[in-house]
Parts: structure tokens; sequence; C-alpha cells
């Protein structure tokens, strides 16, 4: 049997016939993802108990993790009570001494004698005359030794029916056997001399000599992490960039034509990012540009303009939309915006009748609509036929982050081969918009158009709540609008929070019983939630009760009030884009939070939210408050989850595997660039499926 094929079977070896597991405890271990000996290799410590630093117990300090080395001056041993003893021993290190106490654990009798010397390891805390470790770790040394520096503890994250000490054990076996069995994946040009080799990684991540070296194995991972996205990421802007796409090439007579539609000057941003977008289309390959905007900063403007400039060169246009209520939204928006042009435009959802659905497709097939605004539908249009369209030029999506990477792949694979343009009115914070949207070029609209009313925003104290609700039916009077947000649907026996269901029926019997409230939630039918939306729109209703599905695609200009309860719940990113719901006409908006019970974190987070009216900054401050699962999930976006790195700690790390990603993919040739054929099998295999990269590279 070739040597190749024993290092796969041992790599393989189920875990269960490894020293120290056994069927049981390979059970334990199935709980965590870990089924083969490999999986014990890369099964990383969350942390490490530092005990290399020997200290002096002249020099402890309340509360120090330490090693103290000493000379045992005594022994004690005492029965507390059935089946209840502790065991002490007392150390001396010059005239100096430390105690060391273990419970119910009778055996320890027999390890220690008077005279031995021995190194104690552990948490040291003071007891009235003397200093104590409680089950500290003991190390024998010879008579004499001196300081010869403590451990450091690898501390793994857990499954009930392990304990840290089986956990290490186990791992530590596998390292043994198997360190030296794992191919190098990084090349020596991609590794540098800061970049542990992976036999040297794998032992010091889980038995490092010193916290430098479990340090240095730690970023040879997270490194190895970052850089296979990064790479998977490269390869696929450059395959994108290697499609064809129609020239769009939008002259300077297009230019003004278009211009004129908005009887309004374009801001600063509005033009360099049209600018942008007018430099992609005139290229023969695929515009894939990521628009992200403050919230009323006008992002609906650039796409109209990237829209009629496909259509001013002969093509035709989608919008795509998340929901049925954001479609909507922006069919009337363009129904209003295109009133008096020759533009003919199409909707295509999901509530459309089996009838309905089939004559738009055809007209859109036959050449007869020039802009689309579709919802999923139109990728499954797109699947049973060749191409549901007659001259497709550009494919704008609205509200990106809800689509992911998956969907965006689904659209490739449907044949919408096209200009991409895609949307957010989230703004992304640097090192997520590097790791999820890493294959698109990014254009930012941050300032709002001139004559945007400003939004009065509060953090409500529950016993001034009355006075909210004086003011807000006061503003009600004077004709305005409003909404109640709350997290839940409906009351919940897992979560303790407000719902919007118990809202409705209070404000309606009590405080706001002398007006017309509405409900709408994502429980409801598209029909419903429309038919909702439309009686507030029109001003048939005065309040809409309301989850965070009225965060994007609502525009009501009278509609100034919003009530937010159990705001802590959401982040502050969704906080944003729920105050963008008011003041979207000529009145100032007022928005009051409230959060019963919350934590002093919640109440920064919401004193932050206040305080800043600037979607930028509230993004990157939620990123570093609550991390970025709570903002983007990996999941959503159909990425796999990280297993070491952490987008807050390593952004470092991250600039660097980005850079050297690029570059590498930037410079190979058809043949692939030398020496990574490892490593891109370990990219293929982690990101291949998700970003549809096929053989690429």
């Amino acid at each position: 049997m070739s040597s190749e094929r024993q290092q796969g079977e041992s790599l393989q070896t189920p875990v269960q016939f490894l020293k120290g597991v056994g069927p049981q405890r390979a059970a334990l271990l199935e709980r965590m993802g870990i089924r083969l000996a490999r999986d014990l290799l890369f099964f990383f410590p969350r942390t490490y108990e530092d005990l290399s630093q020997v200290a002096r117990v002249s020099d402890l300090q309340e509360g120090d993790v330490v090693s103290v080395c000493g000379d045992i001056e005594e022994t004690e041993f005492r029965q507390t009570g059935p089946g209840r003893s502790v065991f002490g021993i007392l150390i001396r290190d010059g005239d100096q001494f430390l105690r060391a106490v273990w419970f119910n654990q009778d055996f320890m009798q027999q390890r220690f004698s008077r005279g031995q010397r021995i190194m104690l390891s552990g948490q040291a805390k003071r007891q009235t005359t003397t200093w104590q470790m409680t089950h500290p770790k003991v190390k024998n040394l010879d008579v004499g030794e001196n300081d010869p520096g403590g451990q450091v503890l690898p501390v793994y994250p857990l499954t009930e029916g392990l304990n840290q000490n089986q956990i290490r054990r186990i791992v530590s076996a596998a390292v043994d056997a198997l360190a030296d069995e794992v191919d190098e994946v990084l090349p020596d040009e991609l590794r540098g001399a800061d970049i542990l080799g992976i036999a040297d990684a794998i032992r010091d991540v889980h038995r490092p000599p010193t916290m430098e070296r479990a340090e240095l194995a730690r970023r040879r991972f997270i490194y190895q992490e970052l850089l296979v996205l990064q790479l998977a990421l490269a390869m696929r802007r450059k395959s994108l960039q290697e499609n064809d796409a129609p020239k769009l090439e939008i002259n300077a007579k297009i230019d003004a034509r278009i211009r004129r539609r908005f009887p309004f000057e374009l801001t600063p941003d509005q033009q360099q990012v049209i600018g942008e977008i007018r430099a992609d289309l005139a290229l023969d390959r695929p515009m894939n540009r990521l628009l992200q905007g403050d919230v009323g900063a006008g992002k609906t403007v650039v796409a109209e303009y990237a829209m009629l400039g496909a259509i001013a060169v002969g093509y035709q246009a989608v919008i795509m939309a998340p929901t049925d209520v954001l479609a909507q939204q922006h069919m009337r928006t363009l129904e209003r915006d295109l009133a008096e042009s020759r533009v003919r435009l199409a909707l295509l959802t999901g509530s459309l009748t089996q009838s309905e659905r089939k004559a738009t497709l055809d007209k859109i097939a036959g050449g007869e609509v020039d802009i689309v605004v579709a919802t999923h539908a139109i990728t499954h249009a797109a699947r049973k036929e060749a191409s549901p369209f007659h001259r497709l030029g550009l494919v704008v999506i609205d509200e990106q982050h809800k689509f992911g990477v998956k969907q965006r792949a689904e659209l490739k694979q449907a044949g919408l081969n096209a200009h991409y343009l895609v949307m957010t009115a989230t703004p992304i914070p640097r090192t997520i918009s590097i790791s999820l949207f890493g294959d698109l070029d990014v254009s930012s609209l941050r300032s709002a158009p001139p004559g945007r009313q400003e939004v009065h925003t509060y953090v409500g104290e529950e016993d001034k709540r009355d006075q909210w609700w004086d003011f807000y039916r006061k503003k009600l009077l004077e004709g305005r609008q409003g909404y109640v947000i709350a997290p839940l649907v409906a009351q919940s026996e897992q979560v303790d929070a407000a719902n919007v269901e118990e809202a409705f029926e209070e404000l309606a019997s009590d405080r706001l019983e002398s007006f017309r409230v509405d409900l709408v939630h994502g429980r409801m039918s598209s029909a419903e939630k429309e038919a909702a939306m439309s009686r507030f729109r029109n001003g048939e209703t005065q309040v809409l009760v309301a989850t965070s599905v009225v965060e994007v695609g609502v525009d009501v200009a009278n509609a100034t009030l919003m009530t937010i309860e159990d705001a802590g719940r959401f982040g502050l990113a969704q906080l944003h884009q729920l105050r963008g719901r008011i003041s979207r006409g000529a009145h100032p908006g007022y928005l009051c939070v409230f959060a019963e019970l919350a934590s002093e974190e919640t109440k920064k987070r919401l004193r932050a939210f206040a305080d800043t009216t600037d979607g930028f900054a509230l993004a990157e401050l939620d990123f570093q408050m609550r991390g970025p699962g709570d903002i983007f999930g990996t999941k959503q976006h159909g990425l796999p989850p990280f297993r070491i790195a952490d987008l807050q700690r390593d952004d470092d790390v991250l600039e660097e595997a980005r850079e050297r990603a690029r570059q590498l993919i930037d410079a190979h040739t058809a043949e692939g660039p030398p020496s990574w054929e490892r490593l891109h099998q370990m990219v293929l295999a982690r990101f291949g499926s998700v970003l549809e990269l096929g053989d690429v590279g």
C-alpha cells in the first residue's frame, strides 16, 4: 500500500477508533462536528489558560493566573463529612508561603511529601494571612530546579459529557499521531517568514510552549482561512470579468436627456456614482457593482438613470426586489417618474395568476417591455426557459443583503448574462464588504439630497411613556400618520418580547382608540400586506402597527411618527432603516425607542443610535458592538462559517489576505500560478459550489 494511501486513511479514520475515544465519546464529539481524525486537528481552541508566567509569592496580585515554584513544607488531610474531604499542602518560596487545596480528591495524598519541589499553576487568591490556589495544576520539579516556566493550556468548546482534560488528551493524541501527515497547502510565496508551516502550526495551536507561539499558530490558520475566502472571491471576480456583456455606451446626448427627467439637482455623490456606472456599462465585460446608500441618499434615482441608459441604447432592464411589497413600491415609483415617457413597464411577482404571469412573460420575451420590476419569479422563469428576455442589458438587485451570494449565482445560472448593479440601503462595514462582497466593485452614497427633513430620535424612559403618547396623539390630530414597531408577530413562550398582535389590540382599544389603526406583519399573505400598506398610503388608516417588514420599500410622505418597542432586539443598522421610513415628506420626523429592562450595553447602543444619523457610522458601530453574525449572517449569504477567523479582530490579516489573493489571481496564466494545486483544490472544495467557481484558475 502506498504511503499516500496510508496517510489519507489515517487522517480519515473515524474518531471512535482513536486513542482515548471509543463509541460513547465519538457520539459526543460528533455533536461538535468531529467525525474523523482530521477534524480533531482542526478543532481549534477558543482561548488559552496562560500559566506560563512564573511569579514569586511576594509579587502576587489578587486574581493572578500564574505559576509558583516552591518546596512542600507540610501536607494536611481532613474529613469534612460523609464522602467529603479536603487535602492541602503548604509550599515555601523564600520566606513566603502559598497554600494549595483540593476538595474530595483523597488520592492527592499519595502525590506529595514534605521537601518535594513542585510548581503550582492556577489563580491566586488572598486568604487572610496567606495566598491560596484551589485545585491548581501541578508539575514535579527536580531539587534545586528554578522557574522552568509553566504551561499554556488550550481551552476548547465543550459539549455535555466531555470536560477540558478529556478533550485535551484526545486532541493531543491525534496531534502526536497525525500532525506530520497533513499536506501543506500554502506555497512558500504565499506564506512569508511570519506564517508557520502546517505541522508546526497544528502542534503549536494545540500545545503551545508559550502564548507567543500560540498566537503565531492561530495567525497561520486565520490567514489561511481568510486567504481561501479571498482567493474564491478573486476567482469569481475574474471569471465574471471574462464573461461577455453588451456595450451600453451612454453618450452626452443620452445623458442630458435622462437628467432632464429628474426635477432636482443630483447630489455630488450621485454624480460620482453615475460616472462610475457609465464607465462600467461602456465596457464589453459585465458590470458587477455594489451601490450602498445611506437612508434617503437617493439610490433609486441612480438605478433609474442606469435603467434608462440601457433602454436608450436598445436594451431591456430588470429591477429585482426581495418581496412583493418592495417590488410594488418600485413599480409605483417608476410609474410616477416615467408617466410622460414612452418607457414600457411590467410587474412580475409571485402573486400574479398563472394566466397573468404567462401574458407578462410573453410581452417581455417579445420585446414589448422595457423595464421589468420583479421578485424571484423572474429567476424561476429563466430556469424554465432559455431566457425570458428579448434583449437584456442590465439587472438591478435591490436590498442586496437579502439576496445573498447564492441567489446572485442563481441569476447567472438562469442565463441572465448582463450588467449587474446590486444595491443596499444598509451601509456595510468595510471588513464585511471585503469578506462577503469581494467579487463586486463598491460605490457609496453618503449625503442626502437637500431638503430632506430631520428625524428627532429619543430613548424613551418608562416613566415618560405617557408624555410620548400624548405627543404622538397630538401629531396625529394635526394630520400626520405614524408607525408602531414591535419585534415579534405574536406572543412567544421562548422569547419575552413585544409583539404586534398584542400591541395592535392594546393601542386600538386604549391609547389610540380615537384613531384608525391597522396591522401588517410577515405572516400575512402578499395580498393582505399590500392591502394594509395601500390603506396606510392612501390615508385611510392613521397608524400602522408592524414588524420590521416595513423597514424597506415603504414610502409614505405623511408618516412622521414612529414608536419602537423592545428596540434592543433590533440592530443599529435595522433601527436606522426603520427610522428612514419617517420624514420622507415636508414635515420633520419623531421617533421614540423603548427598551424596558435593557442591559447597560443595550442602553449604550440605543443612546448611540439617538445621537447619530450617519448610517455608515452606525453600521461600523453595530459591527464593533455586536459582531458580523448579527448584521449579515454567513448562512444568509450561503457562505460556510469561519472556523477560527474573526472579522472584528482579524481585519489586518483580512487586508493582507485580500491583497495577496488579488495579486495571485490577477497575475496567473492559463496554466495556473506555480505550486498552488492543493490550495486551489481547497478553495474549490470550500467555496466552489456556492460561488459557482467551476474550474476557474
